[in-house]
Parts: structure tokens; C-alpha cells; sequence
């Protein structure tokens, strides 16, 4: 008997609505999916197996990297899995995929627990896509990624079936590489803090659990259900510091002191970025180059005092800026510059576009400062205007170009900016991807990061668990055709969808609208 097709949706408005993502892509996928259930996953992944149609699998759509758009069927994953089981006594939460960061924390709050990695999109991402890009955020410097945090996860896999990946289950026979090849391998990663590119070889080998070759597998491996997650208590109080820094040796000086307090944030916002905060009426100092927004966390108010005070007279002979925060109300008001930051951003005139090309390298500690200034100076080189922001404490730095897409050549220019400093993170010994991984964006670069062994090892692992090949192609490991800035979302080049989807997309790009169901776009 024919075993039925799913629904798959082939409307040309649903399918421009899932054209774009939070990056620079405008991809039209062949069809749309809304599993309500994993009967309905499975039934997409046989029909996709026996059709070889590439599957697309899809959170809120934040991924930057072009991870969550595609040329095949997008499976959104947001408006089913919606569960959540928790068990407070165990601190443990069981979180459909489509739940949300957001929905997750409010549901264990009020049993003063939490999950520590916070990403800034958490009130619209969701687990799943946390999952698949091994997502971090602003507290990763004391909590970590999620990897971290996660003790299983439920796969459909290629063969269609479901089952649990549990942490301590040790690996999985399906990828058994030569030992001696995997050290190799792992031998070659960059010794950074973060690292959400490539394939997670090395926590593999630490911990010999298949459940860490999934955490940030980009949805490359089968599709994510539902996520086991460890919680922890709540902290007690908080407390933070505002600290401008004149020089960029300065910034050097004041993160690595910083480390030592034992801080669970230290965020950075560099006077590319403080240059809006100023021009919305923010009291930024002309004289800081750098804005460091440091928060600790401890078991008291007095000890989280402390640590700020520690704070202070540890950076005095660097500080041209010091706004103190001593408890969590105040630390809000603190945080409240991003959101100025963030708000200007979106006022940006309609010529200029935010386009996150090279927007999530993580550095080694001693190299913050060099890459800083390593990528202003490419800016300045290809004229065009960058944005720098991230998370000091892991010299982890997001970088927003802000080209003028009606100057003659900008997408030229902004390839050479690209290429100029994907070298340099190669140079420092860098990742190109700390937390919202590879994406379309960044597949093509893997080999220089990683070397031809380890990519070879990549292609291994991706045979054995999609040995058809239609869980995200072209994803982490390129495509043949592989251009980074290919398949622009502005430009002369960018495939023409419906102006009203197209003008509600931009709409929702500019206030960070990515919790809004696609399929209302298309309306």
C-alpha cells in the first residue's frame, strides 16, 4: 500500500513568508511543514527520504547563519511541541522543541530555578534551535553553553523512528571513527571559550556520549522533539558595573582582571556600537572607546556589593566611566543601554541594512583586543560601517556590517570585508562561530578552521545518520556552489517574493518580531 504524503504546504505566499531569517538570506524553500506531533515528523522524514527532498527544520527563524532557511521544505517546528513537564524536586524540565526559552524560564521560576544560558533572543528561540546551534549567551561566561545543560534529547532520525539520546549513554554505533584519527582531529580545534562551529569532535571525545555529536549539529543529523534539560537555583542577588575603558589595551587589561572576580557576565559594547547609544541621547563619556557591562552573582546582596566594589578599585587606573549597579533593579536600569543600542539599530534609514555577515567569531582571551582592531581597520578599508558588540568574557564578539545598499559594488565590498576577516580569526586562532553556529553563511570555511582531516571525519558522521542526505544540506559542510553571500535578502540579486510579505518581513527584522507565526505573514 502507498504510504501517504504528508501535508506539505506549496502556496507561494506561505513560501515567501518562510523565505527569510534573522540573517542576510532570502531563500523560497519548495514547500512548508507543520508537524503537530511526531506522527507527522516521521511521516515528512519518510516522504523527504523516498522523494530526496531536502528537509529544512525551523525554530522562530533567529538563526542568523542561514541555518533555518533553505531550497527544500522547511519543517516548522514552533506551532506543535509545545510541552513542558517539570520535576522540581529532580531539577529537571522536559520541553517540547517548540517551546520557547522564554516559556521555559517563566515555568520554573516559581520553583526559584532557572536555566542558566540566556540567550538575548530567548523570548522567541526556541529550545530546538538552542539545541542545533549549541546556543550560549549573555551569562555563558559563568554558566556555558547549553551543552552544558542538557541531559537527553528525542531525535527522529533518517530511518524515521523516534527514541531518547540520553547523557552517560556513551556513543552511538552508527559514527566509529579510528581513535587516533578523532585526537588528530580534536588536536586541530581553536582554544577558544565558545566554539558552536563544525561538529562537536572534541565533547565527543571528552565524553564519548553520541548525545554531543546532536548539540549543535544545525539539524544536520535528524530532527529535534523534545528536550531533557538540567536546571539549577536561582541566584540570590545580583549586582553589577557600568565600566568605560579609553583603549582598546585598556579593554585588554580590564577583562582579564574581570575574570578573576568571578563575574557571570561581562558584556561589551564597542564605540561603534556607543556611537548609537550617544546619538539617542545616552550619557556615554566621548573619552570611552569601550563599554564593559559587568554583572555577579552571588548568595548575598553584601557579597554581590562586594564583588562590584572589587570591581571598581581593581579598574580605577583604566576607567574613564563607572556607573555602579547594587542590586537587581538597578542592574536592569544598567542593561537598559542595549535596549538603546538595540532600538537604534532598527531606526536605521531605509538605504541602510544591518546585515550579519561576520557576526559571531569567538577569539582566544589574549586576542579580544587584536580582533577588535583588526576588524574596524577592514572596516575602514572597504568603507563599510560595523556595529561591534558580544560577550567580552569569552572575547566572543558580534559584528553587524551597516552597508549602504545603494552605493555602487556594496556587495563587493562587503565580500572583501568578509573574506578579510574570516582570515583574520583564522590568524588568532579563532572560531568563526561561538554561538549561533555555521549556517549556509560560514560552510564553506570550515576546512581552513579545521583542517581536511577533520572535515573529512564531518562527512563521515553525516553519512552515517543521513545517509540520504536531507536533513539541511549545505549546512556546516557546503554545497558545491557554496558563495557566502549568495542568495542575498536585499540587492539586485534578491529573489522577488510579494511586496506586502516582503514589507512585513523587513517590519519584523526591525523590531525583533520572530515569535510571529509565519503563516500570519502570508495572510
Amino acid at each position: 500500500m502507498a504510504r501517504p504524503t504528508p501535508p506539505i504546504s506549496t502556496d507561494l505566499r506561505t513560501r515567501a513568508a518562510y523565505a527569510e531569517a534573522a540573517g542576510i538570506h532570502r531563500i523560497v524553500p519548495q514547500g512548508v511543514s507543520i508537524p503537530q506531533g511526531e506522527d507527522d515528523v516521521r511521516a515528512v522524514v519518510d516522504w523527504a527520504v523516498r522523494t530526496a527532498t531536502p528537509l529544512v527544520p525551523r525554530g522562530a527563524g533567529s538563526a542568523m547563519p542561514g541555518s533555518a532557511v533553505g531550497p527544500g521544505v522547511i519543517v516548522d517546528m514552533t506551532q506543535g511541541f509545545r510541552n513542558i513537564e517539570i520535576d522540581a524536586g529532580r531539577r529537571r524540565i522536559i520541553t517540547g522543541a517548540g517551546v520557547t526559552w522564554g516559556a521555559l524560564s517563566e515555568a520554573a521560576a516559581p520553583h526559584q530555578l532557572r536555566l542558566p544560558p540566556d540567550p538575548s533572543s530567548g523570548r522567541f528561540a526556541t529550545v530546538g534551535g538552542m539545541v542545533a546551534t549549541n546556543a550560549a549567551g549573555p551569562r555563558s561566561l559563568a554558566a556555558g553553553s547549553v551543552r552544558r545543560w542538557i541531559e537527553a534529547i528525542r531525535v527522529v532520525g533518517a530511518e524515521g523512528r523516534a527514541g531518547w539520546i540520553r547523557r552517560g549513554a556513551g556513543g552511538g554505533s552508527r559514527f566509529a571513527p579510528d581513535a587516533e584519527a578523532l585526537r588528530r582531529a580534536v588536536a586541530r580545534f581553536p582554544l577558544t571559550t565558545k566554539n558552536s562551529s563544525g561538529y562537536a569532535l572534541d565533547a565527543l571525545l571528552a565524553s564519548g556520549d553520541e548525545l554531543d555529536l546532536f548539540i549543535g549539529a544545525e539539524g544536520t543529523l535528524g530532527l529535534v522533539t523534545a528536550v531533557e534539560w538540567r536546571l539549577e537555583a536561582a541566584p540570590a542577588a545580583r549586582a553589577g558595573v557600568a565600566i568605560g575603558v579609553p583603549t582598546l589595551d585598556a579593554l585588554q587589561e580590564a577583562v582579564s582582571f574581570l575574570r578573576t572576580l568571578r563575574p557571570s557576565a561581562i558584556e561589551l559594547m564597542d564605540e561603534t556600537l556607543l556611537a548609537f547609544v550617544r546619538d539617542a541621547g545616552g550619557t556615554i563619556p566621548q573619552s570611552a572607546v569601550a563599554l564593559l557591562l559587568i554583572e555577579f552573582e552571588r548568595p548575598t546582596s553584601q557579597a554581590a556589593r562586594g564583588a562590584v566594589g572589587d570591581a571598581v578599585r581593581g579598574l580605577r587606573h583604566l576607567t574613564s566611566h563607572v556607573a555602579t549597579a547594587p542590586d537587581a533593579a538597578a542592574l536592569r536600569g544598567l542593561w537598559e543601554v542595549r535596549a538603546i543600542a538595540s532600538s537604534a539599530l532598527a531606526r536605521l534609514p531605509v538605504e541602510r541594512r544591518s546585515l550579519q555577515v561576520i557576526e559571531d567569531a569567538c577569539v582566544p582571551l589574549e586576542h579580544l583586543g587584536a580582533y577588535l582592531a583588526g576588524v574596524r581597520a577592514a572596516a575602514r578599508e572597504q568603507d563599510v560601517p560595523v556595529a561591534l558588540f558580544g560577550h567580552a568574557g569569552d572575547a566572543h564578539v558580534h559584528v553587524n556590517t551597516l552597508p549602504d545598499v545603494t552605493r555602487p559594488n556594496w556587495e563587493v565590498a562587503l565580500r572583501a570585508l568578509f573574506d578579510e576577516v574570516t582570515a583574520l580569526v583564522i590568524r588568532l586562532g579563532g572560531t568563526p562561530a561561538g554561538e549561533h553556529g555555521d549556517g549556509r553563511l560560514r560552510a564553506g570555511v570550515i576546512e581552513r578552521v579545521y583542517g581536511p582531516e577533520s572535515v573529512a571525519l564531518f562527512a563521515q558522521l553525516r553519512r552515517a545518520y543521513d545517509p540520504a542526505g536531507i536533513f539541511n544540506p549545505g549546512v556546516i559542510l557546503p554545497a558545491s556552489d557554496w558563495q557566502p553571500l549568495g542568495a542575498l535578502k536585499v540587492g539586485a540579486t534578491a529573489v522577488p517574493i510579494p511586496d506586502d510579505i516582503a514589507a512585513r518581513l523587513r517590519d519584523m527584522e526591525r523590531r525583533g518580531g520572530w515569535a510571529t507565526l509565519k503563516t500570519e505573514l502570508a495572510r
